[in-house]
């Protein structure tokens, strides 16, 4: 198996052409994955990646996972924040509950892997933000976490929670064998309201509203889950769990919140020093 490939040979372009903007066959797949993101915020093109190109990708996380941070701290709000002692012990925002995978962070894959090279291909990133109705994407300038790998291994889950960006690309390298289901809440909260008595309920239990995605190797998912509060179920399998997560962002400048960032990625950079662009004035 080849170390690296062109970015062109990692996707299934008899398939899914990203890189002929008139190929009728790419717009027929914008048009089905606007279609799906229009009806709950989540859309899947399955078998994204060409057999060799999920390879190396799965490679490549395989070879790093020396370097996954766990998190010493096993309980979290849905904000990933430490709580608001402002708000009483029950209120949604100091509710804690397990968390137990683990993230390769973006400052592992230098400029000549392959995962980083697909991340900031043009021809890409342009399908992408035609598949979600953008003019136009932007790089997430978060140097610890734009561009990860969710490690799930058998036992852990990843908890409830929202993303600090309103839309993730994420891409299945490796599923548990058993477990480890995609569950969403379809936009539980709006730019203009938390919602918190409605993320509350899910935390208490009620599934009422929760969906489940089965997802497979070599699927690649949008999801808006800045508003849609998701998570991983516990990996029931006996083997480890491998997602890569490329996120972007529509303005420039966005990166994530400090006390987020240190939480989940044991780390912050320079960069984390200057004042971010946000998006809304939702709580992380």
């Amino acid at each position: 198996m080849r170390e690296s490939l062109d970015n062109s040979e990692i996707i299934n372009l008899q398939r899914y052409p990203v890189n002929q903007p008139g190929d009728a066959r790419r717009q027929q797949t914008v048009e089905q994955v606007r279609a799906q993101l229009a009806e709950d915020g989540c859309a899947v093109i399955r078998n994204f990646f060409s057999p060799a190109g999920l390879q190396v990708l799965l490679d490549e996380a395989n070879a790093r996972k020396a370097n996954t941070y766990y998190s010493p701290t096993k309980l979290c709000n849905v904000y990933l924040n430490d709580g608001d002692e402002a708000y009483p012990e029950d209120h949604a925002r100091n509710i804690f509950i397990p968390r137990s995978n683990g993230f390769i962070t973006a400052d592992c894959f230098d400029e000549n892997s392959n995962a980083y090279r697909l991340y900031h291909w043009a021809p890409l990133k342009q399908f992408l933000a035609d598949c979600l109705g953008k003019p136009e994407l932007f790089i997430y300038e978060d140097p610890v976490s734009n561009m990860i790998v969710n490690v799930s291994k058998p036992g852990q889950l990843f908890n409830w929670h929202f993303d600090t960006n309103e839309f993730t690309i994420t891409m299945l390298l490796r599923p548990a064998s058993e477990g480890g289901d995609f569950e969403y809440v379809p936009a539980l909260r709006s730019q203009q309201d938390e919602h918190y008595d409605e993320v509350k309920k899910v935390l208490r239990g009620d599934r009422s509203r929760v969906r489940q995605l089965k997802l497979q190797s070599g699927d690649l998912q949008f999801f808006l889950g800045r508003y849609s509060l998701h998570r991983v179920s516990e990996n029931l399998g006996d083997t480890d769990r491998l997602l890569l997560i490329m996120s972007f962002t529509e303005k420039p400048g966005v990166l994530g919140n400090k006390q987020r960032v240190r939480n989940l990625y044991g780390k912050l950079s320079a960069e984390h020093e200057r004042a971010s662009v946000r998006s809304d004035g939702l709580v992380d």
